[in-house]
């Protein structure tokens, strides 16, 4: 079988079931991204560009939807050179965020394509007004907003069929879409999540460049996100510890992310989160025990997950992190939020939730855990996110 995965940041979502194809002699399988990342081993790699850059003059409002388009064109010719050469999928997987899917179905009218649904953009109801600290919208915003599902609408309408991660984010697409999504996880590699006993994480402390080992059994809460931004629960997160270092004399927090804006918007004045929410509670806190790491190594972040001793995860309802999974399927102590990408799962995973907004709720439960015994608790085993049970169900999509 010939399969084609189409991503601007290959492998992304698809690490694991490209890898898992690619192992098997009778597929070839073949991928367009722009980024040069390391691919799965039987990957082939075809890396495209965009033909020409957006226009200056463009309408503020069609920016994005232009840059989608310069991606699907160059999608599209990249793809139309793979037919020359001979390859003819059987089965597209793509994800539409960035527009390379729109034309693919013009390349290979007769390719099967599975559309993998991340997000449908709402104005209202989801991560958007939610937090009222956030500005309010304005009218070219909400607007801005309906325009960005357009690629959405259109990938989906080619589509043969269509993939979830999560039954929350299934639910914020449109009833007619529901009806081409079938619920499978990413799945998650337990074996990457066995605790390490010899962990250890080194750090040099920000504020006097003293330097701090970190092990199992120390008490160490940590949090991580890809940046540290408000729909992460950033805000709330700083603002929850002068309390949890008051009444924990000897924890530290070990906080994971960059200081880019990935979702959201800038806090007032420019700049970063992180600098941000220090001018608002820095003053309140030993910085000696707060640690901000940046982005970490994989690697590293998995001594992490052995090292913690609870866990702070909060998410608007947006997107669920593979962290907050993770985390939770190691074993770690996790205090989340009960929003409801989090309510999907924290039952099974016997995650303890507070509201999103309650400060002070969030640091009881936090100073809570610390206080126990810092026992490994039996990692969960859920079945709908064990690797090998997403595998099969995604293969079994795939030849159908």
């Amino acid at each position: 079988m010939n399969v084609l995965f189409i991503h601007q940041n290959f492998p992304g979502q698809f690490l694991h079931l490209s890898a898992d194809l690619a192992a098997q002699k009778h597929n070839r399988v073949v991928a367009l991204s722009t980024s040069n990342n390391p691919v799965p081993k039987g990957v082939i790699a075809t890396r495209y560009s965009l033909l020409r850059s957006p226009a200056p003059e463009t309408h503020p409002m069609l920016r994005e939807e232009e840059t989608k388009v310069l991606h699907a064109e160059a999608c599209a010719a990249a793809a139309l050179k793979l037919k020359r050469e001979g390859f003819i999928p059987d089965v597209i997987v793509a994800h539409p965020g960035w527009g390379e899917a729109l034309f693919i179905k013009d390349v290979f009218p007769n390719s099967k394509l599975i559309m993998y649904c991340e997000y449908y953009y709402a104005a209202e109801g989801q991560d958007v007004g939610f937090d009222a600290e956030d500005p309010p919208l304005t009218f070219a915003h909400r607007c801005r907003i309906r325009l960005k599902n357009t690629t959405n609408l259109l990938s989906l309408e080619i589509a043969d069929a269509a993939i979830s991660p999560t039954q929350w984010q299934k639910s914020t697409y449109p009833t007619w879409a529901q009806q081409k999504i079938t619920v499978i996880h990413d799945g998650i590699d337990l074996n990457n999540l066995r605790f390490n006993p010899k962990a250890q994480i080194t750090l040099t402390a920000n504020v006097d460049s003293s330097a701090h080992s970190f092990r199992p059994g120390d008490e160490v809460l940590t949090y991580v996100a890809r940046n540290l931004e408000p729909i992460r629960g950033f805000r709330i997160f700083m603002r929850s510890l002068p309390s949890i270092l008051r009444q924990r004399p000897n924890a530290h927090i070990i906080v994971v992310g960059g200081d880019e804006i990935s979702y959201g918007q800038p806090p007032p004045g420019g700049g970063g989160w992180k600098e941000h929410m220090l001018a608002e509670v820095g003053s309140e806190l030993d910085l000696r025990r707060v640690h901000f790491v940046g982005k970490v190594p994989y690697s590293t972040y998995l001594q992490l997950l052995s090292v913690s001793a609870v866990h702070a995860y909060w998410t608007s309802p947006f997107v669920l992190s593979w962290s907050f999974l993770e985390a939770a399927l190691s074993g770690v102590h996790v205090v989340a939020s009960a929003t409801p990408p989090i309510l999907e799962f924290s039952a099974d995973l016997q995650v303890e939730t507070q509201p999103f907004f309650e400060t002070e709720a969030f640091a009881g439960s936090i100073v809570a855990a610390l206080q126990e015994p810092r026992r490994r608790r039996p990692a969960p085993r859920i079945k709908r996110l064990q690797l090998s049970e997403c595998l099969k169900l995604q293969r079994k999509l795939i030849s159908s």
